[in-house]
Formats: structure tokens, sequence, C-alpha cells
């Protein structure tokens, strides 16, 4: 594994979690929709669900995924053909819907996030993701437009 493209998701990883982050407070503060405690929430997860932690300590959670989701998307683009190294933006859009979609039912395990059936806080939920998906997208097609080889 060559450093320099850890390296490269851990920055990409940073700015576009922090992005979401942001991105999903201003949503909430605005729009009263709780998409960002659902993007800090882990009471879907076993034993962690036990502890009230502070907001610094499930922002950081959260960063910690996205970091290993851009650094698992940089490995994968280093053995993706050509097809998907020319589409990357699109791929890594894509890919962050799905994940979106599929995170929102985490709704399910917890009183303190929207509800399943809230379809403005799917929405944002989704715009949300789909924004990040499409930044993460930017920031690797600009990586390897600089003559990085992935």
């Amino acid at each position: 594994m060559n450093n320099k493209k850890i390296m490269q998701g851990v920055w990409i990883g940073l700015i576009t979690g922090i992005f979401l982050a942001l991105f999903l407070k201003l949503v909430q503060a605005v729009m009263g929709n709780k998409v960002y405690t659902l993007l800090l929430n882990v009471d879907y997860i076993p034993i962690v669900k036990n502890y009230q932690f502070p907001e610094v300590i499930e922002v950081s959670f959260h960063l910690i995924i996205s970091v290993i989701l851009c650094i698992v998307l940089v490995l994968l683009l280093d053995k993706s053909t050509a097809f998907i190294r020319n589409r990357v933006m699109y791929f890594s859009f894509l890919i962050n819907i799905a994940i979106g979609l599929l995170l929102y039912p985490t709704t399910l395990f917890s009183n303190r996030t929207p509800s399943f059936t809230d379809a403005v806080s799917l929405f944002w939920w989704i715009v949300g993701h789909a924004l990040y998906g499409l930044l993460v997208g930017i920031l690797l097609k600009k990586w390897l437009s600089k003559g990085t080889q992935c």
C-alpha cells in the first residue's frame, strides 16, 4: 500500500466529512430536521449506544468513517478500469447516494433521530450525501488530473 494514496484518502475524507457535517448541521438549524443528529447517531452500534458522547467525539466518529470510506475509494480507484477512473465523479456520487439510502433506516434504532417516514429529512439526508459524493469525486478527479498515479 502506498502511503501517499492513504494520505490522499485521509485528506479527502477530512475535507468532505467536515463539509457534510456542516451542511447537515445547517439544515438542522434552519429547517429543524434532525439530519445532523442522525449523522452523529451511534444508537445502532452495540455497547457504544450505551454511552453519551460529547458532540466533538460524535463528529470524530463521523470523520473516521469518512476517512475510511475515502481511503477505500482511493484504493478502489487504483484498481479500477479506465472507464471508472474517467467517471470518478459519477461513481463517487452514486456510491454515496447509495450509502445515504442504506444508512437512513438506522433512524429506526433511535428516538433522537428523524422518523423513518419523514420524507423531508430523507430528502435533506440524501442531498447531503449526494453533495458529499460529488465533492469526493471532484477532489479525486483533481488529484488524478495533477498526474498523481492512482
